[in-house]
């Protein structure tokens, strides 16, 4: 019998799990019921888990399938570590709605995230459902994004530099997530390797439709943008130190609130090695450019199976 207590704190995404200390030594049996819960709330929560260091963060996410590094281009917290330090205390924002790391061919599977150090107030996280909002799209809408391909890229958005609170440091990071160029092109919606269910892959990462002229291609991926992260499709996560939160990247979008200031915010995440997406018509994603081999392998395909509603 299951030890773990499961609870949805949205409607259509996130549940929290009681009943657990997260760290390598996890049995089998308890590694798979977390990844249920994953697969069908697409973000779940863990409270309580100021045991968890950063080795048994790595050796935690280590269960749940090969690791990437931790970034294709941003450095790691230390030598051959796969954390990657998210410390936004210094006025830096990354508040934009994503996916993580689509610039590339092999997005990961999903994301560990630690809190480390949080702000008394501010600073949640909010975390979209694709699924949902596929599965909720007028039928005229989702015949239309069936059929479109998307290309992603890390190239810097340097409009967005002067807006920041910390311009200076702002162009830094930039420049750093920048430094090696990837571009790929993705289906505009993937079928889930492991669920079979239909999701968007869109996010900030995402510069143009192909074969749309450019103000064409920014107003269909701002309209589709909107269905993704309509309130009812979204969950919001206020932290505390030592909580846990593991996402589906197959499945999400998620953003920051920058509603804390200069306040020390510090969350350390690792990420678990993910699949080529694949489109409903089987076409695979491609590279346009970059060669992302190095930052994480790619994943086998488990084949799909019916999700429990």
């Amino acid at each position: 019998m299951s030890s773990l207590t499961v609870t949805p704190v949205a409607g259509r995404i996130g549940a929290q799990i009681a009943g657990v200390q997260l760290g390598g030594e996890l049995p089998a049996e308890t590694v798979r019921e977390i990844r249920a819960a994953l697969l069908r709330h697409k973000v779940i929560f863990f409270r309580g888990q100021e045991h968890l260091d950063e080795q048994g963060q790595v050796a935690f996410a280590g269960l749940l399938g090969p690791l990437t590094t931790a970034h294709p281009t941003v450095p790691a917290l230390s030598d051959d570590s796969p954390i990657l330090d998210l410390d936004y205390s210094h006025g830096q924002k990354v508040d934009r709605w994503h996916t993580d790391v689509t610039f590339v061919d092999r997005p990961p599977l999903a994301s560990v995230l630690r809190a480390v150090v949080v702000p008394p107030a501010g600073g949640d996280t909010l975390w979209a459902n694709t699924v949902a909002a596929y599965e909720h799209l007028p039928r005229e809408l989702a015949e239309l994004v069936d059929g479109l391909r998307a290309v992603h890229t890390n190239q810097f958005d340097y409009a967005r530099i002067a807006a920041s609170d910390n311009p200076a440091r702002t162009r830094e990071y930039a420049e750093i997530f920048a430094s090696t160029s990837f571009e790929t092109e993705h289906p505009v919606v993937r079928v889930h390797p492991e669920t079979g269910e239909r999701s968007i892959l869109l996010g900030d990462f995402a510069k143009r439709i192909v074969g749309l002229p450019g103000d064409v291609s920014a107003t269909v991926i701002r309209l589709i943008q909107d269905q993704v992260t309509q309130v009812e499709n979204t969950v919001r996560w206020h932290w505390a130190p030592g909580d846990v939160a593991i996402w589906d990247n197959r499945a999400t979008q998620h953003r920051v609130v920058h509603d804390f200031g200069r306040q020390a915010r510090r969350l350390h995440r690792v990420t678990v090695a993910g699949d080529v997406p694949v489109g409903i018509d089987g076409r695979s994603s491609e590279v346009l450019s970059g060669d992302a081999s190095a930052y994480s392998p790619i994943a086998p395909v488990t084949p799909a199976t019916p999700v429990a509603v």
